[in-house]
């Protein structure tokens, strides 16, 4: 059995005053709870880490290509990859673009800059692997892979960092290597993958950023010589080098998406109140409240304006050329008061933001439909997935189908629906346990699923779809795992943690045959009518 490492002993930590604790000698030191030190099996941990990954990759990489064509948004992503890789700034293509581009003609891009309503980080990243292998569907699909696989590994890290349990962390790496959304984000050349990367990258980067200051919190601490802080405030500590990566990671999510903002904000204050809390735990006292400006304007530096540094840095190719969309209009408009102050380089790429907004707001946006709109109270549920690409009645003698039934290929970005539903009652758990229990580790899974999802209500009006929650799963099965680490116990748990285990891998393999029985509706395999039938278990599913 892997170490489960000290994150799960019976009584979770608190932030009680420092002198609390010192009162007990039964108890901890503060010096000994701020350190918390991470599980000993540091090289187990990456083997475990990078097993789990390279099994996600094994799962993705078959019939990657396949099918050969653009299928949903990739007729948007993977065209201005192609558009930005050849000239650093996206142009409009003709309406016959992807025929010309499946038959192998890809140079056939039209001189016209061309709108776009997403940042361009995901569509560089494609563009790389466009360049690696070519303008076909294995090259637009490459980077999406990777990152997918990436995803899973920096889930891993993250569960296994804030549990102190490499078998924690290698628990929710396997539940997300083989839940269907995640897989069908993995293989098609949409955005969302990389959002949902840069973002976990992020937390994880604030959760190293929590011990990083705990420690050094610690360390303040034994110097002075003394039991705490003595209600001292404490070493500002402003040069957090996590918290800047985070920023960076906030930047290149921003970059790729703008409802990343969502999850920054929320991020950014549970950040801060883990300053107020170690401050109180070292024996601040009262002064600890001071962290929400001593320790919370540096916060804001390193996270809100590094990721808009790095944000405004990802247009590079469009400020490096002069064709791309709005490039122009300070130039047109020196009479703007944009211009005036910024500048006509600046007042353009204002002028883009802002029409980019205005698409993302209004009427049109507003008052579209689309077929497989879901919208977001059924996303938990998985009440309505998204319908990625689909060639219906295949006749017999036809493409291999056998008959006698009509055959039907289809890839349906699905989540593994045993392991969404499970994640709902963990869901509420894990937040009993983060209010009621005051164990912080539970309120990362609550503030992840409530920050990628909740904003979305505010936007019913218009059409939203199932592969949104990308952003949502690796809490989901952070929040599972956590449960089952909590009722797993620590290894002197005897016969309740037998039972345990047989209940967490009787779950497991579940949710691992339930993915297995939906893999060909997630891959484009030929299935005879019925068989597809049988996997569509509710009406809204088809």
């Amino acid at each position: 059995m892997l170490e489960r490492g000290p994150a799960f002993d019976a009584e979770p930590e608190d932030e009680r005053p420092a002198r609390a604790v010192a009162a007990t000698p039964a108890l901890r030191t503060p010096v000994d709870r701020l350190r918390d030190p991470m599980p000993a099996d540091r090289l187990r941990g990456w083997v475990v880490t990078l097993v789990i990954s390279a099994i996600a990759f094994v799962l993705r990489l078959p019939g990657l290509a396949y099918p050969n064509k653009l299928v949903f948004d990739e007729t948007y992503y993977a065209k201005d990859a192609y558009s930005l890789l050849t000239f650093g700034y996206e142009r409009n293509w003709p309406e016959n673009a992807n025929e010309q581009i499946t038959s192998g003609n890809v140079d056939v891009m039209q001189r016209t800059a061309e709108f776009v309503v997403h940042p361009p980080v995901g569509k560089w990243l494609i563009a790389f692997g466009e360049h690696l292998f070519g303008m076909n569907s294995f090259g637009w699909r490459f980077a999406p892979l990777v990152f997918g696989v990436l995803l899973v590994l920096v889930t891993i890290r993250l569960v296994r960092r804030v549990s102190r349990s490499t078998l924690v962390g290698g628990l929710a790496g396997l539940l997300l290597a083989v839940d269907g959304l995640a897989f069908v984000m993995s293989r098609t050349a949409l955005l969302d993958v990389f959002v949902a990367f840069f973002t976990v990258a992020a937390v994880a980067c604030l959760a190293a950023d929590r011990d990083w200051f705990r420690n050094r919190l610690a360390d303040h601490v034994v110097r002075l010589g003394r039991l705490d802080l003595d209600r001292a405030f404490g070493p500002a500590l402003a040069l957090r080098p996590w918290r800047i990566a985070s920023g960076v990671c906030w930047g290149l999510a921003l970059g790729t998406k703008w409802n990343a903002l969502y999850v920054l904000a929320a991020f950014a204050l549970l950040s801060v109140a883990w300053d107020v809390g170690a401050r109180r735990l070292a024996g601040a006292g009262r002064r600890a409240n001071l962290a929400l400006l001593r320790d919370g304007i540096p916060a804001f530096v390193s996270l809100v304006v590094v990721a808009l540094g790095v944000y405004v840095a990802t247009w590079a190719g469009w400020f490096a050329t002069s064709g791309g969309y709005d490039r122009d209009w300070g130039t047109k408009h020196p009479e703007a008061t944009t211009t005036k102050v910024f500048g006509e380089t600046l007042a353009s790429w204002f002028q883009y933001q802002r029409d980019i907004w205005n698409f993302h707001t209004g009427d049109f946006i507003n008052h579209a439909e689309h077929a497989y709109r879901a919208d977001p109270w059924g996303w938990l549920l998985v009440a309505r997935p998204i319908g990625i690409d689909a060639v219906n009645n295949i006749a017999p003698g036809t493409d291999g189908c056998a008959g006698p039934d009509n055959c039907i290929r289809v890839i349906s970005g699905i989540g593994t629906p045993i392991l969404w539903w499970v994640a709902i009652p963990c869901l509420v758990v894990a937040l009993l346990l983060w209010v009621g229990g005051r164990d912080w580790r539970f309120g990362i899974p609550v503030v992840g699923v409530a920050a990628g999802w909740l904003p979305w209500f505010q936007y019913d009006s218009r059409p939203l779809f199932f592969f949104y929650a990308i952003m949502i799963i690796p809490f989901s099965v952070m929040a599972v795992s956590l449960v089952a680490g909590r009722l797993l116990g620590d290894a002197r748990s005897g016969d309740r943690r037998l039972l345990a285990g047989i209940v967490v891998g009787v779950f497991v393999a579940v949710v691992i045959a339930n993915f297995a029985y939906l893999y060909p509706i997630l891959t484009d395999t030929l299935l005879p009518y019925p068989s597809w039938l049988t996997r569509m278990w509710f009406r809204s599913w088809i």
